[in-house]
Order: structure tokens, then sequence, then C-alpha cells
């Protein structure tokens, strides 16, 4: 099993660039596939990007493709997403994801409790 913590949330203006960070628990990160999930408000969860647990394959959803670049760190057992371009739509709350099988755009095993991004306009 593994522990998630996300940190790097906050507000910013459209247009800005924030850095989320997913710190996982365990000595087995690197065996695990790593996603970010977004939630906004009224809306349902939604998949935001995924990394294979080498980082040499991953995967977007159209919204932020070429804006957002999802990277892990396996010696920090960190994943990170980073947000360059926000746009107001982007406010969310944004979850990290953790599943020893591939992520899928619906479901992962592992969850963290979520960090608020909001973009003012």
């Amino acid at each position: 099993q593994v522990q998630l913590v996300e940190s790097g949330g906050g507000l910013v203006q459209a247009g800005g660039s924030l850095r989320l960070s997913c710190a996982a628990s365990g000595r087995t990160f690197s065996r695990y596939d790593m996603g970010w999930f977004r939630q906004a408000p009224g809306k349902e969860r939604e998949f935001v990007a995924r990394t294979s647990w080498s980082g040499s394959s991953t995967y977007y959803a159209d919204s932020v493709k070429g804006r957002f670049t999802i990277s892990r760190d396996n010696g920090k057992n960190t994943v990170y997403l980073q947000m360059t371009s926000l746009k107001p739509e982007d406010t969310a709350v944004y979850y990290c994801a953790a599943d020893l099988r591939i992520i899928t755009t619906s479901h992962a095993d592992y969850w963290g409790q979520g960090t608020q991004v909001t973009v003012s306009s």
C-alpha cells in the first residue's frame, strides 16, 4: 500500500504557473504508475495526466496537453505536475493517484487528499 500527500496548490492569475508535488510513502514507489486527477465544484473528477513507473511513458487529457507536464523522481518518491498557461477552467482540487497497474482515465487504486488550485481571471 502507498500513502500520498499533495502540496503546491494555491491561487494564481490566469496565464501563470504552478508546480504540484505528491510525496509517496513506502519503498516500492518506483513500481507504481502515478497520475493526477482533478475535480471542479459541481463536476465529476476527471483524469489529467499519468506517468509510467520509469517516467518514460506519459499520457495527458486533451484539455491540458501542451500546458501541463507530469514527471517523477523515484529517488525522492515524488511525482510532479508542472502547470503552465493556467486558465480559470483549471480551477479544481487536484488529486494524486497511484496504481500498480496502468492508471486509466477513470480508475486508480490509491488517492491523496487533494490540493486546491484556483486560477483567477
